[in-house]
């Protein structure tokens, strides 16, 4: 691929991914009276990719968007990347750059992976929760900050703290999170139910080979969707490739780019759903 030119990817519901190379310029501009939303993930996963990630987020304040998603996994697992008070510090600097209002949501390699480092998970998200839950947003009353609620251009969006390596299932938190998530999605998707759709915001790909922690999910996932097809939409990461699928019938899917990727997706108001876009 020649230096400076970067893939740009189109996705429409229903269609097959098309790579188009353009050079690395901005997304054009939306039709009037469109909203749109960006949304990444997985990434940075090294001080290269922060330096990346640094651009990007220059090239994302140039699109006229109502917010921007990070759905989690904001570096490795390692104790001084994503296990640490002072990558996680560093981020927080980081995205305060963005200059549309911003939503975080938790990985497991900010909290629940840390385990394998001898570390105490909520210990470690009472950290994320002290750095990065704030009151912009209506949120789930209770411990679950990250658990947040918004409207916007008729959709409802929903954030949910359900993190890859399997949902943290192995340990005694898992059930009452679980609990608690169950309940703000099923509120959630009541409040959608007179809306152009619903909307659910997640670190963990629930479609994973083996992924037992996420078969409840997956269950109240299929439920909705087959209430009203074609008007809910999961957004997640966790395993680093773009997906615009149909994993559920009746369930839109989109998952983000993530690390060595440093990209993000855009998502606008279109008829009959929602056009997404890969910007570089």
């Amino acid at each position: 691929m020649k230096s400076g030119v970067r893939p740009r990817f189109f996705f429409a519901w229903g269609l097959t991914p098309i790579l188009l190379l353009t050079a690395c310029a901005p997304l054009a501009p939306l039709p009037g009276g469109e909203f749109a939303f960006g949304v990444l993930g997985d990434t940075p996963y090294s001080q290269a990719e922060a330096r990346k990630l640094d651009a990007l987020i220059g090239r994302i304040n140039e699109d006229r968007l109502a917010f921007v998603v990070h759905v989690g996994d904001i570096g490795t697992s390692a104790r001084d990347q994503g296990c640490s008070d002072a990558w996680l510090e560093a981020r927080k600097r980081q995205f305060a750059r963005i200059r549309h209002p911003f939503i975080l949501i938790p990985g497991d390699n900010e909290w629940s992976d840390c385990a394998h480092h001898g570390m105490d998970p909520l210990e470690r998200l009472r950290q994320w929760r002290r750095l990065f839950c704030d009151e912009r947003f209506e949120r789930q009353a209770g411990e679950y900050c990250e658990h947040r609620r918004w409207e916007t251009g008729g959709y409802v969006f929903v954030t949910l703290n359900v993190p890859g390596s399997n949902n943290n299932v192995s340990h005694p938190e898992h059930a009452a999170r679980m609990r608690a998530v169950a309940a703000w999605l099923d509120e959630s998707a009541a409040l959608a139910e007179k809306r152009a759709g619903l909307v659910v915001l997640l670190h963990a790909d629930p479609f994973v080979l083996n992924g037992g922690g996420y078969a409840d999910l997956r269950a109240r996932l299929a439920v909705l969707a087959q209430r009203r097809p074609g008007q809910v939409i999961l957004v997640n990461g966790d395993t680093h490739v773009q997906r615009d699928d149909e994993p559920l019938p009746g369930m839109r899917r989109l998952e983000v780019w993530g690390s060595p990727f440093v990209a993000w997706l855009r998502a606008s108001a279109a008829a009959g759903g929602l056009r997404v876009e890969g910007g570089w």
